[in-house]
This record gives C-alpha cells, structure tokens and sequence, in this order.
C-alpha cells in the first residue's frame, strides 16, 4: 500500500536484511552521502550493535572527481562515520575522464576501489544501497535496449565481481527509496541530493521523470520489480536446462569443444541452444560475454547452413566457431596479424606521375 511506501525501517526489518552477512569478518559499506547509502550504514550500524558478536564494518565513499560537491559529501560522511564509531575511507577517481560513457566508466572505476579499499579491510563482501526504485529503473532502461530474458531479471541481490574478487550485495533492493527516506527523517539524519540524479542527459535519470506516468498506469516500482523476480525465476531454470544440455551434447577435444549440429541446433529449444553457443564462445573465446544480436544472427546462420549442408565458419568475440557436416566446433580464434605502422624509409620513394 502507499502509505506502507513512507514507514521507516524497524530495527527488526534491518535484522533480516542484514542476517545472512553476520559471520562476515568485515563488511565494506558503500556511502555516497545521498539517502539511500546514508540509510544503508545506520541501518547496518543499528543492526551490529545489537549482536554480541559480529562483523566489522568499514564505509567507504568514492570522489569521482566529477563534481565539486564531491570532496564536500565525503568528508561529511566521514563526519557521520565516526559519530556511528565506524572507519572510513575516501576513495578518488584519478585521471582523464572520457567524453562519452561517463556513467559507465565512472561505475566501473567505483567498483574498482571499492574492491580495492575491501581488500585492505579484511573484506570480501561490499554492500551498496541499490533499492527498489533502483530495480525498476534497471529493468526499464534494459528493457528500452533490446535485453533478453537475462537482462530483464534485473539486479541481483548478491553477485560476485569475478576480475576483483568481491561479492557485491544489494541487501536494500526489496525496500523502496521513501521508506529510507522516510529512516533518516525518523532519526534526524542528513543527507546529500547529487543534481546528477535530475540530470536529463543521462538515461536512467530521464526514466525517473518518467516514473509518475508510469504509476497512473499501474506500471510502478513495485510491479517491476516483481516482474524481474519473476524473470529471474524463469532465468534461473533456463540457465540450470541449458547447463545440462551442455554437459551433454559437448564433447572438449584438446583446445576446443564439438557439438553433433542436429542435436545442438534441431534437438533442444533455440533459447537452449543460443546458451549453449554463448557458453561454448565465452569459454573458448578471449573477448568476454557475446552481444545477444550477435548470438541471434549465428544461431540463425547455422540453422539455415545445416538445412542446405552448406559450410560456415564464423569469428565471434574471439572465438572461431565451424560447422562442416554434422560437426558443430569453437575454438579459440587465432592471433590477429598485426599492421605494419612504419614504412621502410630505405626504400626509393615512388616519384609522381607528370600530368
């Protein structure tokens, strides 16, 4: 109900949230200073005072370098970090920033540091304050690219950042953003607005205004959030069918793994199969995740080439993957020649034609 969306969270609430992280040795908390990561650490705060034992927690909070207020908003969570009798950390994002994809890069670079400042805790688990309001807007911008079933599912709660060794855990993502809101009024405790948050320049921000409509028509935050769990569900099986049918259908032979083309392509469901592919080509292939139109247009390839008997071999996020006959391959694409980027100046230069 609306009126549920303004109650503060209750000490008890925060106590299941947080449950599952209480045998962590330390938890790094992620603090901008803006309401929902400043909810995020005097709930965790509240909820580890009441243990006898339990983690430490650390806060860190990451200058982009992009505003600045920036400099300003760390230091006054510093401040509120040792009134809660907490450590923390201010991270910087040094360096040129890039004139497209900020956004993107800046999340990368945060993530980086905060792996990094995690480390150095004693921490494998870094908590960020991603809510509600969060998961919807996540499933309507990827919803506006194209993504499939996978990006639809939305954030998980937990999920780990392989390249840096740390599990992210989201454990505000089931709590609206007023209700954090509504906490820190409930406590007297300030908080930072970031402008960029209203700034229609970037996506996610003019989704937000878009939000109000959205609501009249029963679209909200809530109901997308729903639909992404739901999503989730549905991925989670899928993912589990098209893990066993990989198990079964692939057969590695020294640097490479071979399918029987009308098992892998005619036998199983051609969601199955586009995984089955996508697997075989992140596994074997050295240039990350494969782009899902990408997917899309080899599966299709295949499957009219094995119709007609007709030969393909395709390079894909570096990988080679070769259908001859019945015989599905993907291997690792070889090294790709490189350019000469000098000419041999000892070389007589070729004079131009008279006209």
């Amino acid at each position: 109900m609306a009126a549920d969306r303004d109650l503060p969270v209750s000490s008890e609430e925060a106590a299941a949230l947080f449950d599952d992280l209480r045998t962590s040795p330390a938890l790094l908390l992620a603090v901008s200073g803006g309401p929902d990561s400043t909810a995020l650490m005097w709930l965790a705060v509240r909820w580890r005072a009441e243990l006898n034992r339990g983690p430490k927690l650390v806060a860190a909070t990451v200058d982009h370098g992009l505003r600045p207020e920036a400099a300003d908003e760390a230091r006054a969570v510093a401040r509120f970090a040792r009134r809660l009798g907490i450590a923390h950390r201010t991270l910087r994002w040094t360096g040129k920033k890039p004139a497209t994809g900020l956004q993107e890069a800046a999340r990368a670079a945060r993530y980086r540091l905060l792996a990094a400042a995690a480390r150095k805790a004693g921490a494998s688990v870094a908590l960020t304050a991603h809510t509600l309001d969060d998961q919807a807007e996540t499933v309507l911008i990827r919803l506006a690219r194209g993504s499939g079933l996978t990006g639809l599912s939305g954030m998980r709660r937990s999920r780990p950042v392989t390249d840096a060794g740390l599990m992210l855990v989201r454990p505000l993502l089931g709590i609206p953003k007023s209700r954090l809101i509504a906490t820190l009024r409930a406590e007297n405790i300030a908080f930072a607005e970031d402008p960029s948050n209203r700034d229609p320049r970037f996506t996610r921000a003019r989704l937000r205004g878009l939000m109000p409509k959205l609501e009249e028509e029963g679209l909200d935050a809530p109901r997308l959030a729903l639909l992404a769990g739901r999503l989730a569900r549905a991925e989670e099986a899928i993912r589990e069918t098209a893990d066993a049918a990989y198990d079964t259908f692939g057969k590695p032979i020294d640097r490479r793994i071979e399918f029987d083309a009308a098992d892998a392509l005619n036998l199983i469901p051609d969601e199955i199969a586009l995984r089955l592919l996508g697997r075989a080509i992140g596994e074997f292939g050295d240039e990350g995740p494969v782009e899902l139109r990408k997917l899309e247009a080899l599966h299709s390839a295949l499957v009219n080439a094995l119709q007609t008997r007709a030969r393909v071999r395709r390079s894909l996020a570096g990988a080679v993957v070769t259908l001859n006959g019945r015989s599905l391959t993907v291997e690792r694409a070889p090294p790709r020649r490189s350019r000469t980027l000098t000419t041999d100046q000892s070389a007589p230069r070729r004079q131009p034609k008279k006209r």
